[in-house]
């Protein structure tokens, strides 16, 4: 589980009492470790080797101190196997930064679940709402969602992560391209949203952002597994030339269907695609399945992109 400073002035909401071992407050750490462990172990998911849990794998992560409640206001199926929502926070001063993620506490639930946050950090500043699109897994939290989460359930969010794109006024311009395979699109999408944003408050009334263009590719096994692909077309459609995508799949069996057509290539993403978009003011971001990030990651080396510009987040 993760070391981390709990912020000392929080009161464990309502919603969890009776259920506070949740929160790794003070000494109750390592008995999260501990109820993770045979929360696994008794359950037969570990084998011969322990798969690290998300508070484990992100120890050594940035976390902010504050715990918040959430509501969740909105449950919409994203595809076949993913479920978004849409959680209203009550705590006002909850920010993020567009690619970071949170940890979900659920009563009742010892395992913590860590979700990349997929809404911008304007939808949260206009409308107190942040979004997730978790898959359904075996894992208690994602398990949770899909088969016990329901309008008005009570949750709790912590945000952490190293993994962002905040660009700040003043800055000189940087071109992006973020790269996802699978969920991995998560919190790109999140930085995607971000930069329209930004772009729409540009146009509208200036404020000092300079913005260079992010090029999105994504990757999945066929179309139908393509996350917020209306979405993204319409931000291609609002900012032309400003944002642009290329979706990738590589075991597509259906036709695809005309609005697709023009930004679909079926195969995998290779160095043809990436190498016309190397330059010193570009930016790499990655998130997908360790395997993949370590292919592009050494497809980027081999074309001469410094690895100071390559940023990328493992999940699993």
């Amino acid at each position: 589980m993760a070391h981390t400073t709990v912020y000392v002035g929080y009161t464990v909401p309502q919603l969890l009492k009776g259920a506070s071992r949740i929160f790794p407050s003070h000494s109750a750490l390592g008995v999260l470790r501990h109820s993770s462990f045979y929360y696994c172990t008794v359950n037969g998911t570990i084998k011969s080797k322990r798969k690290m849990d998300h508070l484990e794998r992100t120890a050594n992560n940035f976390r902010q101190e504050v715990i918040t409640q959430a509501k969740v206001c909105g449950i919409t199926n994203e595809s076949e196997t993913v479920k978004r929502l849409r959680l209203a926070i009550a705590n006002k001063d909850f920010t993020f930064k567009a690619g970071q993620w949170v940890d979900f506490f659920i009563p009742g639930v010892s395992v913590v679940g860590g979700f990349s946050i997929c809404s911008s950090p304007g939808l949260l500043e206009r409308e107190g709402i942040l979004e997730l699109a978790v898959k359904h897994t075996v894992h208690p939290p994602a398990h949770w969602i899909h088969t016990e989460c329901t309008l008005d359930s009570e949750v709790a969010l912590r945000v952490g992560g190293d993994f962002f794109f905040d660009p700040q006024p003043g800055d000189s311009p940087v071109n992006l391209v973020l790269i996802a395979g699978g969920v991995g699109i998560n919190p790109l999408f999140s930085i995607l949203l971000h930069i329209a944003d930004l772009h729409g408050y540009q146009e509208g009334k200036g404020n000092g952002h300079k913005l260079g263009t992010v090029k999105l590719y994504y990757s999945a096994k066929n179309t139908s597994e393509l996350l917020f692909k209306k979405n993204i077309l319409g931000l291609m459609n609002t900012f032309p030339g400003k944002i642009t995508c290329c979706f990738h799949v590589t075991q597509q069996r259906s036709q695809i269907c005309k609005e697709l057509q023009p930004h679909v290539t079926e195969g995998r993403i290779s160095e043809k695609d990436l190498e016309k978009h190397v330059s010193n003011n570009t930016s790499w971001y990655i998130c997908g399945p360790p395997p993949m990030i370590e292919s592009i990651s050494k497809l980027l080396s081999n074309i001469g992109v410094p690895g100071n510009r390559v940023f990328f987040e493992k999940w699993w």
